[in-house]
């Protein structure tokens, strides 16, 4: 496969990058690269031919064992792509969230361009928080992940945020143009071209769009969806504020505090 040399370097943050990375984490940042084209050309492939896979065929895909993980069933104890475990930063006695985005939720990139673009357009800041936070219950699990993720920070959001986070996961599958959303492309790749979503579900999004709250978790499918530009740098720095304004960190620190949710903190 041919290799843009230049569109892989720009991905990693360039040449200097590249150079102090060790052959190991070349050889993983190539990987993903390759991965990420792949599936671009997969999509594009369906743009231009209109075919999308079904639900039966998404099925058959999943019985592959070798795969890395199945379609959408989240990352929930799986081993590195070379099969062993991968090794984890220390954490701080008492760890705060700021903590968690440095040592365990990955870079942050999509959420923190949600929450830019949230910020940037004037929204509430319980809305930008919500963006900030929708997706990072992902490191364990994405199955049903606006759920395990509004349990996850509801002892210390405000309600409006937890409620934003919880019900994101659902009202992605219903386009709303009141609010510009339109129905991903990539579900159709994702979830397969005749994809209805589960009675659950249909239930849980007639409820939202009938709760007073509807707008705070909406808003948070539209950030979500326009936050996947790899070119941009972000920062956790412009939500530092905001932060300290709304997350109630606790003083034993996050894991150790007793909360319903603190055994989710310390997986």
């Amino acid at each position: 496969m041919r290799i843009d040399r230049r569109k892989f370097f720009k991905s990693v943050g360039g040449a200097t990058a590249v150079a102090l990375m060790t052959s190991e984490q070349k050889a993983d940042a190539l990987e993903e690269f390759l991965e990420e084209e792949l599936e671009e050309y997969t999509l594009q492939q369906g743009r231009q031919t209109g075919k999308y896979p079904t639900v039966a065929e998404i099925a058959e895909q999943n019985k592959d064992l070798t795969r890395a993980r199945r379609r959408g069933g989240g990352r929930l104890f799986f081993p590195g792509r070379d099969g062993k475990l991968m090794a984890l930063q220390p954490m701080p006695e008492k760890p705060t969230l700021l903590d968690f985005f440095k040592y365990r939720f990955g870079t942050g990139t999509h959420v923190m361009q949600s929450a830019g673009r949230a910020l940037k357009t004037g929204m509430d800041e319980k809305v930008v928080l919500a963006c900030l936070l929708h997706d990072v219950i992902n490191t364990l699990m994405s199955a049903d992940h606006g759920w395990w993720g509004g349990q996850f920070i509801e002892p210390y959001v405000p309600p409006e945020t937890a409620f934003a986070v919880r019900y994101h996961s659902t009202l992605r599958f219903f386009p709303d143009s009141d609010y510009g959303y339109e129905y991903p492309e990539s579900y159709l790749r994702t979830f397969g071209e005749d994809y209805v979503p589960e009675p659950y579900l249909q239930r849980t999004y007639e409820k939202v769009r009938n709760h007073k709250w509807y707008e705070y978790s909406r808003l948070v499918t539209v950030n979500d969806l326009y936050a996947f530009d790899r070119s941009k740098t972000v920062s956790i720095e412009p939500f530092i504020d905001i932060i300290g304004r709304h997350f109630k960190q606790p003083k034993e620190g996050l894991g150790w505090d007793d909360s319903p949710s603190s055994h989710m903190w310390r997986t």
